[in-house]
């Protein structure tokens, strides 16, 4: 915007940027801008040059209740995602949206309308830990490595290991384990690197939740 017109890109490109009205008890005045304030502001009195501007460069101007509603929806998107990747650690259940809106209330979680939603929720997930039981979901996954490299590549994935379920070692290693989503691309290249492609990393579920619809409230 610019202070001589007081209007946002979109106001501005249904009218001349060189005009403004302005009412009293129902009379209107017809307000014309200078050609010096045009000059000083633009650095061009040319009025499509001065829209063309306007419409590139000008921001537009959001209501309060506008922004109030855009932020609303981006907390219940955040507690949306949040919702989805997370369970109770010791009932591997899943909570409710409502659930964690509830709690990002509680901490008072100030949305920032230019990060991503993604972003924020993985910032929500830490702070809420402080605050209840709460982390994301395991992956399960199945590792069969070739023996040689099997061994030593087993030590190496451990601290990116929540829990190995299953472990079978026989002509090749096979273990199924859960992990952290935040590893696994760490993981998926360390197998590919150490095994020169010889070993296979198989995802059986992006989440291991409990079986069945029950959610924590």
């Amino acid at each position: 915007t610019w202070p001589w017109c007081g209007l946002g890109a979109a106001e501005s490109a249904s009218r001349s940027p060189v005009t403004a009205t302005r009412s009293w008890d129902g009379a209107a005045e017809r307000q014309v801008a200078k050609k010096e304030d045009l000059v000083q502001a633009f650095g061009t009195d040319d009025q499509t040059e001065i829209c063309k501007m306007i419409l590139s460069k000008g921001e537009l101007q959001v209501s309060d209740k506008e922004r109030h509603t855009q932020l609303e929806q981006m907390f219940r998107d955040i507690a949306t995602i949040v919702a989805d990747k997370c369970v109770n650690p010791e009932t591997k259940r899943p909570y409710t949206v409502i659930l964690i809106e509830r709690a990002m209330k509680d901490i008072h979680y100030s949305v920032k309308p230019h990060k991503s939603t993604k972003q924020q929720a993985l910032e929500v997930i830490r702070q809420l830990k402080e605050t209840m039981q709460i982390e994301r979901a395991h992956m399960r996954l199945r590792f069969i490595l070739p023996v040689k490299e099997g061994k030593k590549l087993k030590e190496r994935l451990k601290p990116l290991i929540k829990v190995i379920e299953s472990e079978d070692f026989h002509e090749q290693l096979e273990i199924v384990c859960l992990i952290d989503p935040g590893c696994f691309r760490e993981i998926d290249e360390l197998v590919r690197s150490e095994t020169k492609g010889k070993g296979t990393l198989e995802v059986l579920s992006l989440k291991d939740v409990e079986e069945g619809d029950e959610k924590l409230e």
